[in-house]
């Protein structure tokens, strides 16, 4: 599958900005499965400078200065991408989650798909032992890792509700995980606090999931948005496996990455600093378009 990609953002400032520096984490990724044809950033007004580079995880960010005074930024991503996934291994066919979790921290590696860098504590993700304890249910002695994160998976679809006004982006997870209620990137935090609570490596992935609209119906402009789900890793023969909890499926041709880390404060898709201005409104457009496929 062929997608096109828009990712609008657009910042509205309550007073003159004089000054604005931001990393932007929102071109996709080369890796398996997944090839970025092509990709652009437009930015407005001009920065005075962009330098772009990959992070220690393998994420393009482009660092951008803007020295001119404005009242809006607007960040406009276009990205052609081929998704073409292998099928992910058979759930009960990935060795007991006891023997994941050992080789996991027998891991001999630091490269940036060790597991090793996803095991312990994050900014977003700290030790927290009700997740782990519910976490705990899914996985009794001996049974396949991949079983059950599956099932951990399902568990989260079923007792959280998605709620995009029950949290914000600097909600605490044990606020989230005691309210039930939520959005992806809550879900993906819980998940991933259980998963590691354990001592199973888990890693935040953000991207985009095609939106399929109802039979005989075109796809409205504007339908999508940026997603959030979880990879597990199933052991040194498996690897790493996506899993996505707001929606209780494994991760296929129909979602897109764009980052991976830790947790959310890997792979924001904008940060930085700005001076002039207290107040801000945001506004994010995403339009994940299949190739050849009609838009009303």
């Amino acid at each position: 599958m062929i997608y096109d990609i828009k990712h609008l953002t657009l910042y509205e400032y309550g007073s003159s900005v004089t000054y604005s520096n931001c990393a932007l984490r929102l071109l996709p990724r080369d890796e398996p499965g997944q090839v970025v044809y092509a990709s652009q950033l437009d930015i407005e007004p001009p920065p005075a400078e962009t330098i772009e580079r990959v992070c220690f995880f393998g994420n393009r960010v482009t660092s951008m200065t803007i020295e001119t005074a404005h009242r809006s930024l607007k960040v406009s991503a276009r990205t052609s991408v081929e998704i073409d996934r292998a099928a992910p291994p058979d759930a009960d066919s990935t060795p007991a989650w006891e023997v994941a979790r050992e080789e996991g921290f027998a891991s001999k590696t630091l490269s940036n798909e060790s597991p090793a860098h996803f095991l312990h504590p994050s900014r977003f993700v700290p030790h927290y032992a009700p997740a782990a304890a519910y976490a705990r249910e899914s996985f009794p002695a001996g049974r396949p890792v991949l079983a059950g994160a599956i099932d951990l998976m399902k568990r989260i679809h079923k007792d959280f509700k998605y709620d995009p006004k029950a949290t914000i982006v600097s909600t605490p997870l044990s606020e989230a995980f005691e309210k039930r209620h939520g959005v992806c990137q809550d879900f993906a935090h819980i998940m991933i606090s259980g998963l590691r609570g354990i001592g199973l490596p888990a890693a935040y992935v953000s991207g985009y999931i095609r939106t399929i609209p109802p039979e005989g119906q075109p796809r409205l402009e504007g339908a999508d948005a940026t997603h959030a789900w979880v990879s597990i890793w199933c052991g040194d023969k498996d690897g790493w496996v996506g899993l996505d909890p707001t929606n209780a499926i494994m991760i296929g041709n129909d979602h897109i990455i764009l980052a991976k880390g830790r947790d959310y404060a890997d792979i924001s898709p904008v940060a930085g600093i700005i001076l002039g201005s207290r107040e801000q409104d945001v506004d994010v457009k995403v339009d994940v378009i299949p190739r050849g496929e009609a838009v009303a």
